[in-house]
């Protein structure tokens, strides 16, 4: 059994066969997913919650990516407060600082995270982070931001993480997990998988971020919910461990990090063939 931790499933990439997506996850023993509103827009974050309100397999979160950081407002708060009114809502996000890409002003983008957490902690929320940099200024600021406006009470995931092994042990210590995606696949990423490598599978998680991001022997076709066990099977080989445990630790990870109900995404769950 795996759980995708973290997969964009309401992309419009996949409007022609997303049930037939969805099905090919569960041949694949992908027993729950969580579908990330953020990064299609504001409005995106709706098509996440219906669908996760539809399927029993689907969980969802809600929030603003740094890229749209730019389009955050108070009634774009008051929005987010709605969506997240749903039991099938199960986190704040992905939201965070990308000073790769720059869609968003810098201040748009602390503003708009800060504000985030700030919900999150009201709300006893966990929250789905994205950072990314081509030097160390965003993870530093990220970490200052969470440490200032969690003060201590929030829980967070670095999703897709590609950082360095330091900064990722200190993410830890802050209570984060961190989540490793098809990237840590890539025959070029030796340097991620000693990362992985240097931290507890206690603290870790898998995903696919499909579309995005196929593993090694797909890549350059779309991201699918049903390789996330790629991933897994990865961990497992640089831990030294059965890809089963990987399976159990990870999910478990997952099922405790967005508080899913009883019994989602466990095996029991999975239909006799």
């Amino acid at each position: 059994m795996w759980i995708d931790s973290h997969c964009h499933v309401t992309a419009d990439r996949y409007d022609e066969d997303r049930a037939a997506v969805l099905e090919r996850a569960a041949d694949a023993r992908v027993t729950a997913l969580v579908a990330i509103g953020a990064g299609y827009g504001i409005d995106g974050n709706a098509e996440a919650v219906a669908l996760a309100e539809s399927d029993p397999r689907v969980f969802a979160t809600v929030g603003v990516h740094p890229h749209d950081a730019s389009q955050f407002a108070p009634d774009v708060l008051v929005r987010l407060r709605g969506w997240l009114a749903s039991p099938r809502v199960v986190a704040v996000g992905e939201c965070g600082l990308d000073y790769h890409y720059m869609n968003s002003p810098r201040d748009a983008q602390r503003e708009a995270l800060a504000a985030q957490l700030r919900l999150a902690r009201e709300l006893g929320m966990p929250v789905s982070i994205h950072v990314r940099d081509d030097g160390e200024a965003a993870y530093d600021e990220l970490l200052e931001l969470w440490c200032s406006e969690g003060a201590g009470e929030l829980e967070g995931v670095l999703h897709c993480y590609t950082g360095s092994l330091d900064f990722a042990r200190r993410a830890v210590a802050e209570r984060f997990f961190v989540s490793f995606s098809g990237i840590v696949t890539f025959k070029k990423s030796q340097a991620l998988r000693e990362v992985a490598a240097g931290l507890p599978l206690d603290r870790l998680m898998v995903e696919t971020d499909a579309p995005f991001l196929a593993p090694e022997g797909h890549r350059g076709r779309r991201n699918e919910p049903a390789w996330v066990g790629i991933v897994g099977q990865t961990l497992a080989r640089i831990h030294g461990v059965a890809p089963d445990e990987v399976a159990r630790i990870t999910s478990e990870n997952a099922r405790r990090f967005y508080r899913l109900p009883d019994g989602a995404g466990r095996p029991e769950e999975i239909p006799d063939e």
